[in-house]
């Protein structure tokens, strides 16, 4: 198990701490609900320094990452972010990741925490170019900053203007009192925000002057059973329940992230499978009655028959019904249509809608 840099923090917050992805990482504070409906309504602090950072670099980085990437990094420029997947050989998806461009020939990559090491050996069997590669993921640690009142809270601490930083857009500048910070118009709530990237030297005094600074606020720490509700409720994928080596991104509805104006690895097969329409896709459904959908649940039709499974589910705080998303049978695919997810031995009726569940 590795130790994030602000563990003992978190243990004197009273955190519940778990083992996550290798890490000893805080699920939650006060609880899910609270911590959920602070960063719908007020600011949150999450600690996510779990997650792998690599620094791609040289004059063929940019070739490197349009290689192995199905977005097209080529639209980024300095100080902009795009969020991608990594395509594997059979139709599914090493990992999906946040590219940032720093200049022309330097790339940070933010990846999974439990794909680290997949990740960076993926990329380096692919890197007959050359480009130059640094795993900075235990160097750096990472704070998301989640709520409508993240920018008002947090000007205090830089002068970069974030109520007018636009979304997917970052800043390298002093933070806190502390040089070099990236400033990262980014996060996984809905609910705006920013995500802020440092050395682990750094931590604590950057962590105590964020607490400070959005005292006032109604700042909470939040934990990663908050975080999960609340990309949830936007029907944002997650790695190894939504998407994995097995999913495609065309099923998954990533296509928006998927350009065939660039080769790339399996780009011919995605094509392929966009053109002729996928044998399964990813839906988001609301129950009609109560329950809680959860991870694995069958998904079945009117008479029964099994035609996919929930990938992720729970009781949304916001919504206060039972939503999910799941992979069913492309024939079985359709806003307003219904289905049926098998809750213990009762088939709940279902139906299926548009994302995202939390309209804010």
């Amino acid at each position: 198990m590795k130790d994030i840099a602000l563990l003992d923090k978190h243990k004197s917050l009273n955190a519940k701490i778990v083992p996550f992805a290798g890490f000893q990482m805080p699920v939650s504070y006060e609880g899910v609900n609270i911590e959920h409906q602070t960063v719908r309504e007020k600011l949150g602090v999450f600690d996510v320094s779990h997650m792998g950072e690599f620094l791609i670099s040289g004059e063929h980085a940019l070739e490197l990452i349009q290689k192995i990437s199905s977005n097209d990094a080529s639209k980024l420029t300095d100080g902009k972010a795009q969020y991608t997947c990594m395509p594997n050989h059979d139709g599914g998806i090493v990992d999906d990741l946040i590219i940032y461009r720093m200049n022309a020939e330097k790339y940070m990559l933010v990846v999974n925490a439990s794909n680290i090491e997949k990740d960076w050996n993926w990329i380096a069997q692919h890197n007959t170019m050359d480009a130059t590669m640094r795993d900075m993921s235990d160097e750096m640690s990472l704070l998301a900053i989640q709520g409508p009142k993240a920018a008002e809270a947090m000007q205090t601490l830089t002068d970069v203007d974030l109520k007018n930083m636009k979304f997917y857009t970052f800043e390298v500048a002093e933070f806190a009192g502390v040089d070099k910070v990236i400033i990262s118009a980014t996060g996984y709530t809905g609910s705006g925000g920013f995500e802020i990237y440092f050395r682990n030297e750094d931590a604590e005094q950057i962590w105590d002057k964020v607490m400070e600074a959005g005292e006032e606020f109604g700042i909470k720490p939040i934990g990663l059973a908050a975080r999960d509700t609340l990309r949830l409720e936007m029907g944002f994928c997650l790695y190894g329940n939504d998407i994995d080596e097995t999913t495609s991104p065309i099923e998954a509805k990533l296509g928006w992230i998927t350009k065939f104006t660039k080769d790339f690895i399996n780009s011919e097969a995605l094509k392929k499978e966009k053109e002729e329409g996928p044998k399964r896709k990813l839906v988001a459904f609301e129950l009609d009655e109560r329950g809680i959908p959860r991870q694995g649940y069958e998904i079945v039709d009117e008479n029964g028959k099994v035609i996919g499974h929930v990938t992720s589910g729970t009781m949304s705080p916001s919504l206060e019904k039972g939503i999910g998303l799941g992979y069913v049978s492309a024939e079985h695919a359709g806003f307003g249509n219904k289905i049926f997810i098998q809750i213990r031995k009762k088939a709940v009726p279902a139906t299926q809608v548009k994302l995202p569940f939390y309209k804010g």
